[in-house]
């Protein structure tokens, strides 16, 4: 090693090229400044490895060399000469540096001798005042200039208003927003006349445009009509497609086998089928609200529309053109339709449903039109109003028995029957459906009560009623017997079904159909006089002997069964039998004993035999006294009470 060298390395003086031109010059970049020299150099410091981790880096090498050779050397008993807190102390010593290192830094910040942070000048701006000022002054003037145009204009038209009484606009104005929504887009006032705020989710708009009428119309309404109200300054200017009136037709009619048309003339609409007038003519609160009915009834057809397209019904719903047919029972069927008269073209108003052969219209019925607005309501309504949840921290929607089902641990069957909603197309169908089965079960009963005239029939319709379910109690009494018996039957009307629960606390479930409760009416009315003869026989002094509901004798009855009774008199000589037949009528059959015709013979010949009953007689009601069969029979068991 004697011939060995000491080579110095050192950085190169000279800077490196950055560019060589064309003619050969060289340029160098600039030399880096101490601040740029130790960010480079800091760069290539990884600040997220700790001291441990480059001793052990450093370490790696050597410890990778001496490994075999340590392994062969060590002995059994061999014990690390580390100590063992020099762990804790590291951590301790490098906790120190870094509080240390921290207070520097606090100290620097807090304390101006050690760092001093110079702002950036930036560059001077050439000011002009005297071109702002004229700026100014002339952004002024004509701001200036426009409020006083606004001025003379308010106070020439407020002086031309008093001195010919007009209308102010303003004031107008102030009632219109007051009932309406309205702002201003650019220069022009719009108004909102839908019920989207109210929860409909109609597509179409209901945007009208304010604008202030004319002078001189106002005045020329002022002079034709100079004892009347003052016309208003306002002109409200409707989408033609809301101008006019128009309301929903609900016709309820029997199926006929020709060819259902509808007349399109407008003339003889039963709703107001003329225009009110002119649209400048009409004050805008009437104009609005004709307009808003317009769009409500629109938005109505059209959700009864798109629901009976998808309405899975047995028989399927039919839209044509304004008009919805459905089938509310079988021969009956419910029309929808759209009615609007706007004054220009009558090609949207049915009139009514006519068949070929029939001269008459059939009658609107305003109760089913009125459900339906109560209807599309109440969806607005819901659409705005959810059920607060329970508890206050859970999602606001589900109603209160959908929030239960979890706790309760409600079935797949049970969640299912929670999200089904009836449409308004269904509603309004059972609705027709009730309406129907309610007008039979009144006409029935009319009918009845009509026809029999022996016993009374008196239906008592309950005033509290819903739109599918209603309530009548019948009472079956004779005049002048209603304290000593009476029968009472209670029928539940409902969409297509009637529940029938009689005295005895039977319950018959019956059809739409008109003769199945008129064969019940008339099975209760000979079940009440047959009982009712009994109750009477009882106030006499007479002894039931027999009864029967159900005789298996004579010919058998299309209606329910004969019934029979069997009366004794206090004294035993006299005897009376009834016998009801729903399709003859009740006949009364008398025996007394002792018999007239007994005569003794070889093997009868002691006398006790001849109180034994006789034949029975019939005897005809319709000769006898009395105002009706329980009084005849009060009559006939006085008579056979006598002795004489």
């Amino acid at each position: 090693m004697a011939n060995s060298v000491n080579i110095s390395i050192e950085a190169p003086i000279e800077n490196q090229i950055q560019e060589i031109t064309y003619d050969g010059q060289e340029i160098y970049q600039a030399p880096l400044s101490m601040s740029e020299n130790l960010a480079r150099l800091a760069q290539k410091i990884d600040f997220s490895k700790t001291e441990d981790e480059f001793c052990n880096i450093k370490k790696e090498g050597e410890s990778s060399l001496e490994s075999k050779s340590e392994d062969d050397n060590k002995e059994p008993g061999y014990q690390s000469s580390l100590w063992p807190w020099d762990s804790v102390r590291n951590k301790l010593k490098n906790a120190l540096t870094e509080v240390s290192v921290l207070a520097d830094v606090l100290s620097i910040a807090k304390e101006k001798r050690y760092m001093v942070l110079d702002p950036i000048q930036a560059e001077p701006v050439d000011s002009r005042p005297m071109v702002q000022v004229y700026g100014r002054k002339k952004a002024l003037s004509a701001a200036g200039a426009v409020l006083l145009a606004g001025v003379e204009r308010l106070r020439a038209s407020e002086t031309m208003r008093m001195t010919r009484n007009m209308p102010d606009f303003h004031i107008d104005l102030l009632r219109l927003r007051q009932n309406w929504r309205l702002k201003k887009v650019s220069n022009t006032i719009v108004g909102d006349l839908s019920y989207r705020t109210a929860g409909s989710k109609f597509s179409q708009t209901g945007v009208f445009e304010v604008t202030k009428a004319p002078e001189e119309q106002i005045a020329q309404a002022m002079s034709m009509n100079a004892s009347g109200p003052a016309p208003s300054a306002l002109r409200v200017t409707v989408p033609p497609e809301l101008q006019g009136v128009a309301f929903i037709s609900v016709l309820c009619q029997k199926e006929q086998e020709d060819v259902v048309t509808a007349t399109l003339s407008s003339s003889a609409l039963n709703c107001p089928s003329t225009l009110l007038g002119d649209g400048a003519d009409l004050h805008w609160q009437q104009k609005l609200e004709a307009a808003q009915n317009v769009l409500f009834c629109k938005e109505l057809f059209a959700r009864l529309a798109a629901e009976a397209v998808q309405l899975d019904a047995s028989i399927p719903h039919m839209v044509v053109g304004n008009q919805i047919m459905a089938t509310v029972l079988p021969g009956i069927q419910l029309l929808i339709g759209l009615c609007h008269n706007n004054g220009q073209n009558n090609n949207h108003n049915p009139e009514g449903i006519k068949s070929e052969g029939s001269s008459g219209k059939s009658e609107h019925d305003h109760v089913l039109e009125h459900s339906l607005h109560q209807l599309l309501r109440a969806v607005h309504h819901n659409n705005t109003h959810h059920p607060f949840p329970h508890p206050a921290t859970g999602p606001l929607g589900p109603s209160k028995r959908r929030s239960l089902a979890g706790p309760m641990a409600a079935d797949r069957y049970e969640l299912l029957d929670m999200s089904k909603e009836q449409s308004l197309l269904e509603q309004i169908i059972q609705q027709a459906q009730h309406f129907f089965m309610r007008r039979r079960s009144e006409y029935v009963l009319d009918t009845i009560a009509k026809e029999v005239k022996d016993p009374l029939i008196v239906s008592h319709w309950n005033a509290l009623n819903s739109p599918t379910q209603s309530c009548v109690k019948i009472n079956i009494m004779a005049f002048g017997y209603d304290a000593v018996f009476r029968t009472s039957l209670v029928v539940h009307v409902g969409e297509k079904t009637l529940k029938c629960i009689c005295r005895d606390g039977r319950v018959r479930h019956l059809s739409y159909e008109l003769q199945e409760l008129r064969d019940l009416i008339y099975c209760q009315i000979y079940q009440h006089q047959m009982t009712a003869v009994q109750a009477v026989g009882r106030c006499m002094g007479w002894q039931l002997l027999a009864s029967s509901a159900h005789l298996g004798s004579g010919p058998v009855e299309p209606l329910s069964n004969a019934s029979s009774c069997l009366l004794a008199s206090p004294n035993g000589d006299r005897m009376i039998a009834i016998r009801c037949e729903p399709s003859v009528g009740i006949q009364v059959f008398i025996a007394q004993s002792p018999r007239k015709d007994f005569f003794a013979s070889e093997l009868v010949q002691d006398k006790k035999w001849e109180n034994l009953g006789g034949a029975f007689k019939e005897i005809k009601l319709e000769k006898m006294e009395g105002k009706n069969f329980l009084n005849k029979m009060e009559l006939l068991m006085a008579c056979l009470s006598s002795p004489s």
